[in-house]
């Protein structure tokens, strides 16, 4: 009989039994085994591109590293990218949840992504050649995946990329310390390599107009993205030194250099107000960060909020400025304290002003990230929005026939790297569909995955989570070097 007292944690090492087990036949006397059945797991139904998670699970723990990544290239061929950048949601409906800890899900796409570094995606998934063109506007996350789907369908895809390099805010919003270029160089050279062209520094509306596209290809997917930031109408908006978070990583990442200021004051809560923030840290500027709600109720991931504190940005939890004070230039911010009420429309609790409780602090540069919608003006005005973006259907098509819309430029799902991914993979089956002349129907939503009630946990056994390896610099300054470093292959195979 084993002491509890000498479980660790509380818990054995392995299962034990303290009843009667003879309903229960093991070893070399059973009569009885379990009946396997192929059931949706809820990390598949969790995962926005629906990937097969179980599948290049079980391909990592024979070591099988490129057949496990071609799993994952079916429904993301960016998996070195959402290995690093994505939210994870996969996670936090995981089964193991309820048991333990989830599943290391984001690391193991990353160690397989880096373990296919030197792999390209095979030329014989191409179908053969067919006579339709496709034109995508945008090569973000969004148009990325919907090109690799309908290339894959045997289509001449081209993208239009305004910007001298394809990537969207991959390249232009995410800091290199995230997300290394050379990753996501190689996955779009991927895509490439498969026969999608891509024309940067190629604008629609100003290098090649509307109409000339839309009478050139068979159908027109738009996938520019959300660049158009938010402002708040506050008084003295338009100081000098007051920008917004997104014009400030666009520039560093584009030309290695932006103007920083000592005290830098960052209004938001999502995933480009922490970026801006330990970004402008490793400029040597001191940072705050201003947001209205409560960290619970903070859009940005979990972790990166937890990396920015650690490296030394202070948060103002449940503040929000009310002015910006300055002679010409911005030399302090008025602040006023909130507290939070009934959930709005988000799903989030309501911040409230708490009357007389406003102050100011100093600072010499405000970047602004309070959301982004994208910029439409090239198009038609007969394209019918919602919200300041592309109404679409179901099928991601728009108002107008033949045209559809993804990503965040598309009302649905947005914000994310992952949820673009999925937009555009299902983007590409709608025009797949359209251009075949069969009725547009796409695969239904998965069923919800096995509940963790229904699971026998004789069968299973704890196991700690591994920790994914971090870069701590003791000199942050100018340090732009990958500081997640992901697992190795030991704890791959846990």
């Amino acid at each position: 009989m084993y002491d509890p007292m000498e479980f660790k944690n509380g818990k054995p090492p392995f299962a034990i039994s303290t009843g009667d087990m003879s309903w229960n036949k093991t070893g070399s006397w059973r009569y009885m085994r379990p009946l396997y059945e192929e059931k949706t797991p809820p990390c598949t139904v969790g995962c926005p591109a629906n990937e097969k998670i179980p599948q290049y699970f079980a391909l990592v723990k024979e070591k099988k590293y490129e057949q496990a990544w071609q799993i994952i290239l079916r429904d993301n061929p960016m998996p070195g990218v959402t290995g690093r950048v994505c939210y994870h949601p996969c996670e936090s409906v995981c089964n193991r949840l309820h048991y333990d800890q989830p599943i290391a899900i984001h690391n193991m796409e990353r160690f397989v992504a880096d373990q296919n570094m030197d792999n390209h995606i095979p030329q014989d998934w191409v179908a053969e050649e067919r006579s339709e063109k496709i034109a995508i506007i945008g090569s973000g996350p969004a148009g990325l995946s919907a090109a690799f789907q309908l290339r894959l369908k045997g289509y001449r895809v081209t993208i239009y990329e305004a910007a001298n390099e394809p990537g969207g805010m991959l390249r232009l919003g995410i800091p290199k310390y995230r997300l290394p270029r050379e990753v996501l160089d190689k996955e779009i050279g991927d895509i490439q390599r498969l026969g999608v062209e891509i024309k940067t520094s190629t604008a629609v509306g100003k290098d090649v107009s509307w109409e000339d596209l839309k009478s050139r290809y068979d159908a027109v997917l738009i996938a520019t993205g959300a660049y158009k930031s938010w402002g708040m109408g506050l008084k003295g908006e338009d100081l000098d030194g007051i920008s917004t978070g997104l014009k400030f990583l666009q520039q560093y990442n584009t030309t290695g250099q932006t103007p920083v200021g000592k005290k830098v004051v960052v209004v938001g809560g999502g995933n480009t107000a922490i970026d801006t923030a330990r970004s402008a840290l490793r400029m040597g500027a001191d940072v705050t960060i201003v947001y209205r709600r409560s960290r619970a109720e903070m859009p940005a991931v979990p972790e990166e909020i937890e990396d920015a504190l650690r490296e030394g940005v202070n948060i103002l939890f449940l503040h929000n400025p009310v002015a910006f004070i300055g002679n010409g230039k911005v030399e302090k911010v008025r602040l006023i304290k909130m507290e939070l009420g009934e959930p709005d429309d988000s799903g989030r609790r309501r911040p409230i002003p708490i009357p007389g409780s406003e102050y100011e602090i100093e600072t010499d540069q405000v970047l602004m990230a309070i959301g982004e919608v994208p910029q439409l003006d090239f198009l038609p005005q007969t394209f019918e929005t919602s919200k300041d973006r592309l109404k679409v259907n179901h099928f991601q098509m728009t108002t107008e026939q033949g045209v559809f819309a993804c990503g965040d430029a598309a009302t649905g799902p947005i914000g994310t790297v992952v949820d673009a991914i999925a937009t555009g993979k299902r983007a590409a089956e709608a025009v797949h569909q359209f251009l075949t002349k069969d009725e547009i129907k796409l695969s239904a939503p998965l069923e919800n995955g096995v509940p963790f009630e229904t699971l026998n946990l004789d069968y299973f056994h704890n196991e700690p989570r591994p920790q994914e390896a971090q870069r701590h610099p003791q000199q942050l300054v100018g340090d732009f070097e990958e500081v997640n470093l992901g697992i190795g292959s030991d704890d791959a195979h846990y």
